[in-house]
């Protein structure tokens, strides 16, 4: 079910930020834009389950939260702080301008 969560939660991203670049850019900027977050799902999925697999068994902690669904959580967390950072950033750039 946390799994499902996640990947909703990434569906839902996707729409919101083909539809913010393609009304500010155009839709090519959407496709980049997209494939880009698609990009960082997959690689950092893939890290975020190797640095789990030295720590923790395939169980996890229970039926509900095992490893995958734990780095789940963890890619979400850090991409959450990664796009924050970027918004920030993007501010700032405007309000300089």
């Amino acid at each position: 079910m946390i799994t499902l969560f996640v990947f909703y939660i990434h569906v839902i991203a996707t729409v919101i930020l083909f539809t913010k670049r393609w009304q500010e850019e155009g839709w090519k900027e959407g496709i980049l834009a997209v494939g880009f977050l698609g990009l960082i799902f997959g690689v950092g999925w893939s890290m975020s389950t190797f640095v789990l697999k030295l720590f923790m068994s395939e169980k996890g902690f229970g039926v509900w939260f095992d490893r995958d669904a734990i780095s789940l959580v963890l890619l979400l967390v850090i991409e959450a702080i990664f796009f924050s950072i970027q918004l920030r950033r993007k501010k700032r750039k405007a309000q300089l301008a």
